[in-house]
């Protein structure tokens, strides 16, 4: 049986020092961080998050592929910019690597300009660090910072969700960029990463085209979405009780959608338990939207492939899946 603490990732861990960081500054929370711009006299704020890809870097330097992990560096900072309620505007990365290899640099930059361009925003700079004897030859480590800006009275707290609100399900493209060490725990092997390498490599979908198509459509009804959750580590359990109220849950419904295969597969080749899969992959759902019930029928006609997937219910702030 592989479970994610055995292949070296304790997410209970990773929570208490969420937790303290918190604790130690009132703006950070959720999934981004909030500051209020004095100059527009509390009408707007600042927007940041960062992020970067986990071991799905292992992959990429193991198979030699690096055209689509800059996609996976942006998307991981912009959709949770995105769950604030805010609009991203620029994006910041940092490479670092022991010997610069131009072509290989090359495309990774190039993903993280297509991540830029999906994701609206704008590479504003960064940095570059060659750090000879700190990386093993042909590893490089990614990170990103994106910053946006919210009109403070369209933020995106989880304040009005109310218990019969719906949650609406948007498809992951797969793993997107979590759960790589559980992933390379079981595919241990070279061939067998080969083997799945097309769909392992896939990059995380960018859903700020959606949020905003989603939020328009809404508007124009006079409704809007109440709370966005992005699916990254912990799965469905671990994030959407981010985005409700202390005093309310939410009912997920498993059979609502369809798991995709891959990760069925994964989970037959390492034994992995039930409950671990939920703990570190989306299962198919990479955002998960909140909105009241006259909103649902707007809310699938706008978005291709979105399913309801549950509902917010009064009780622990918890996610009871069924």
């Amino acid at each position: 049986m592989t479970t994610y603490k055995k292949s070296g990732v304790d997410i209970k861990l990773a929570d208490k020092f969420t937790e303290f960081l918190e604790k130690k500054s009132k703006a950070i929370g959720g999934f981004a961080g909030l500051l209020s711009i004095p100059e527009t006299r509390g009408e707007y704020s600042m927007v940041a998050s960062t992020d970067g890809v986990g071991t799905k870097l292992k992959l990429a330097f193991l198979l030699d592929r690096h055209d689509t992990i800059g996609i996976d560096l942006v998307a991981m900072c912009v959709n949770d910019l995105l769950c604030c309620g805010a609009r991203p505007m620029i994006f910041l990365d940092y490479y670092a690597t022991g010997r610069l290899d131009l072509a290989r640099s090359k495309k990774v930059i190039e993903g993280i300009l297509e991540g830029c361009r999906q994701g609206e925003s704008v590479l504003l700079g960064g940095e570059t660090a060659e750090m000879p004897g700190f990386y093993q030859p042909g590893e490089y480590d990614l990170a990103g910072f994106s910053v946006g800006i919210v009109k403070n009275s369209e933020t995106l707290d989880g304040r009005r969700v109310r218990a019969g609100d719906v949650l609406i399900g948007l498809p992951s493209t797969g793993f997107h960029s979590n759960g790589f060490s559980l992933i390379r725990k079981v595919l241990g092997d070279k061939k067998l990463l080969e083997k799945y390498a097309a769909r392992l490599l896939t990059p995380t979908k960018i859903y700020v085209k959606d949020v905003n198509k989603l939020r328009a459509a809404l508007r124009k009804q006079g409704q809007d979405v109440l709370g966005l959750a992005h699916i990254t580590g912990a799965g469905i359990p671990g994030n959407l009780p981010r985005v409700l109220p202390k005093h309310l849950g939410a009912v997920v419904t498993r059979d609502s959608w369809q798991v995709p295969a891959i990760m069925r597969e994964l989970q037959k080749l390492g034994n992995i338990p039930e409950a671990d899969m939920w703990d570190s992959f989306n299962m198919g759902i990479g955002m998960i939207a909140v909105v009241r019930p006259a909103a649902v029928k707007t809310a699938l006609k706008t978005l291709k492939g979105s399913v309801v997937i549950g509902e917010v219910v009064k009780g622990k702030n918890e996610v009871f899946l069924k």
